[in-house]
């Protein structure tokens, strides 16, 4: 499925999800028997671990929709980069949305500073630009941090070599930064 075609069938769920209407489609015991014989999701998500946001709900998808990799603030180390290279090299797809959303609680912890235990040092070490970078811009820093942060991290992917770039840079993959708003159930483009 074309990158379009996948942003505008994910948004479509979010406004039924976001609606009341979910159809909660692919979740039959038909469906999860198709799937054995492999996987063909449409999009990719890389969204936060956060208990809150789950994509296949909130964006009401089914088994096999989606390829999804959630990690704490939606940071991208090398186990997240590598999955995201596998969806879009191995089962082809063409949309990698970045899931962020509001009040995240991982940029909350890197906005609010001070010393942080054991490996979440590095989650906190790799929101640390977008925050820095949201200090300059009017309104919420803790809202603009999470907007920046969803920002570097697509440009991140879209940059990454060898594999995400050269998609992009053939027009074979898109990477779209997105906000879930916490309180209304809506998922926006950022632009």
């Amino acid at each position: 499925m074309k990158a379009d075609d996948a942003l505008d069938r994910l948004l479509s769920g979010n406004r039924r999800y976001a609606g009341g209407h979910a159809e909660r489609p692919h979740q039959t015991g038909e469906r999860r028997s198709e799937v054995t014989a492999g996987q063909q999701p449409f999009a990719a998500v890389l969204g936060c671990s956060d208990s809150r946001v789950p994509p296949e709900v909130i964006l009401d998808q089914g088994i096999g929709d989606l390829f999804v990799v959630r990690t704490a603030g939606h940071v991208v180390d090398d186990a997240a980069l590598g999955s995201l290279e596998y969806a879009v090299e191995h089962l082809g797809v063409e949309l990698i949305l970045v899931l962020a959303h509001t009040d995240c609680g991982a940029v909350a912890a890197t906005v609010r500073g001070g010393s942080v235990d054991g490996h979440v040092s590095r989650v906190v070490d790799a929101i640390l630009p977008a925050v820095d970078r949201a200090r300059g811009q009017d309104g919420d820093l803790r809202h603009a941090a999470v907007i920046c942060n969803a920002e570097m991290v697509a440009q991140i992917l879209s940059d990454s070599e060898p594999v995400l770039a050269r998609h992009v840079a053939e027009g074979r993959l898109a990477v779209v930064p997105a906000l879930y708003d916490l309180a209304t159930g809506r998922v926006s483009v950022i632009a």
